[in-house]
């Protein structure tokens, strides 16, 4: 007994009492006490939306608003040039510079996106009719190529083989350089040094193409410019 009555004196009386708890209104607390350890008063929502931010030092702070549909001057997708490329089986040409036929009926729609400043190029790439296995000596069969119109030209850049059945194949992506290619027969890949800003400076000192095995010189080619 003489236990139970101390320990009911220190309880009441001492540091060790147990803190009276704040009561709760509909689920909320009340405002804290003036401790530096108050736990901080909670803000009320109204229909969903939180209130204004605290103007405390340690708040987080509010991000930059951009417009609609312009993305971060960082972003990859800040492109510096577009070029959108409708590539056919009319403007095929062989190693030696002279025109071969594509693939009768195929048609290659061909977008990039080029941010000069990363060295990035975005692709979005659609073959309609283009038909049978790729084919090309190169690490894809799908290429941009150094070349005026009417001449031939190594690859540059190899890209994503698009993908699907006989009548549409699609691919979606971007590459950062440095480019490979897999040519090299000078002992140097063909994509070695090379830069996305040498488009951007001559657009039409570039064509690009896809390769399949019935029509390996090009199944559609389609210049830049």
């Amino acid at each position: 007994m003489y236990f139970i009555a101390l320990t009911s004196a220190l309880l009441a009386t001492s540091t060790l009492a147990a803190p009276s708890w704040h009561p709760y209104n509909q689920g909320k607390p009340s405002p804290p006490s003036n401790s530096a350890f108050a736990v901080p008063r909670w803000q009320k929502y109204e229909q969903g939306k939180p209130a204004p931010p605290s103007t405390s030092a340690l708040a987080a702070p509010s991000l930059p608003k951009t417009q609609q549909g312009t993305p971060a001057p960082s972003s990859p997708f800040s492109f510096t040039s577009t070029y959108t490329i409708i590539a056919n089986p009319n403007e095929v040409i062989n190693t030696t510079g002279s025109p071969v036929p594509g693939q009768p009926g195929a048609i290659g729609y061909f977008n990039y996106g080029i941010n000069s400043l990363l060295d990035i190029i975005c692709y979005n790439i659609t073959l309609q009719g283009v038909k049978g296995p790729y084919q090309s000596l190169a690490l894809t069969a799908t290429h941009i190529h150094q070349a005026n119109r009417g001449s031939a030209g190594a690859p540059r850049i190899a890209l994503p083989n698009p993908v699907g059945d006989d009548e549409i194949r699609r691919s979606v992506g971007c590459l950062t350089g440095p480019f490979r290619t897999g040519i090299n027969a000078s002992g140097v890949d063909t994509g070695a040094g090379f830069k996305v800003a040498q488009i951007e400076a001559n657009p039409a000192n570039f064509f690009t193409d896809t390769h399949v095995m019935a029509y390996v010189q090009g199944a559609v080619r389609g210049q830049l410019a």
